[in-house]
């Protein structure tokens, strides 16, 4: 296969790091891109160490000037994973308009961004591949997941959209819906409201995210390369379909169980399964 030029936003911890490594490793030109590109030394260092050549690259998919910048040569990327993200995480009544904009201004707005910003040159070339990262929570929300929640099924919508909206000038789009997996950064980057610990809903969002980890307790942590891998699939074989889940994880058994019947049914097995009362 012919080496691609990827571009990967959100590059220097966790999946997108995983996922820039095992391109190159393959042989790819690898673009990391991140807010702050001191952030990416480690990738950089661990690159060098294997021989691999990897691209740095400034991009905060909040500001358009920056994004413009990083992408001011679209016309020669191959294909554009959209992983940057990060999560709020508490009782919607208690998000403030500040928190929810800034959740639905990475998640939603930013991969709009890079988007319209590929496909000014990309529809005219007549190819190309976008790989927005979801979640599973785009298919279910949780109690205290509501902001990323909506943020996640906004980004489902709009990339069935694009699907559709892209596929005449030869471009491919991809989600990647990941479940529960084995610790990275993302957890570290999460922003709740104001004194959350001291809020009635604090313990039982402690009892539900406990009763969570409770299922499939007897299973070893999924390895997030596999997330990686998916990606790497998405971005590099064409016959992979336009929606992947990845892992095999309770998340995603509950996902299943809700699309196969209604949402009442549905919330009797969440009570039950989570002690949800």
């Amino acid at each position: 296969m012919k080496p691609l030029r990827i571009l990967i936003t959100g590059s220097n911890a966790g999946i997108g790091r995983l996922t820039a490594l095992t391109l190159a490793r393959q042989g790819h030109h690898v673009i990391a891109t991140m807010r702050d590109t001191a952030k990416g030394q480690g990738l950089e260092a661990e690159c060098a160490s294997e021989g691999l050549i990897i691209e740095l690259r400034q991009l905060d998919v909040c500001d358009l000037s920056s994004i413009e910048t990083a992408l001011s040569d679209a016309a020669s990327i191959d294909v554009l994973v959209n992983n940057a993200g990060f999560e709020v995480q508490g009782a919607l009544e208690l998000i403030s308009d500040e928190l929810m904009q800034r959740q639905l201004d990475t998640n939603v707005m930013g991969p709009l961004r890079t988007i319209r910003e590929v496909m000014k040159s990309w529809r005219q070339r007549g190819s190309g591949v976008i790989v927005n990262i979801s979640s599973v929570l785009g298919r279910i929300a949780s109690p205290y997941g509501g902001a990323y929640a909506a943020s996640k099924y906004a980004l489902e919508g709009m990339s069935e959209s694009l699907y559709y909206e892209v596929a005449p000038a030869g471009v491919r789009v991809h989600l990647i819906e990941p479940g529960r997996f084995a610790s990275t950064s993302f957890s570290a980057n999460i922003l709740r409201p104001e004194d959350w610990e001291s809020t009635e809903h604090y313990p039982l969002q402690q009892n539900f995210a406990a009763a969570l980890g409770n299922l499939g307790s007897d299973r070893e942590p999924q390895d997030p390369q596999l997330v990686a891998d998916a990606i790497v699939r998405a971005a590099t074989d064409a016959s992979t379909p336009f929606r992947i889940p990845v892992g095999d994880d309770a998340a995603r058994l509950l996902a299943a169980q809700k699309a196969t019947g209604s949402f009442e049914e549905f919330e009797a097995i969440i009570r039950k399964q989570l002690n949800w009362y």
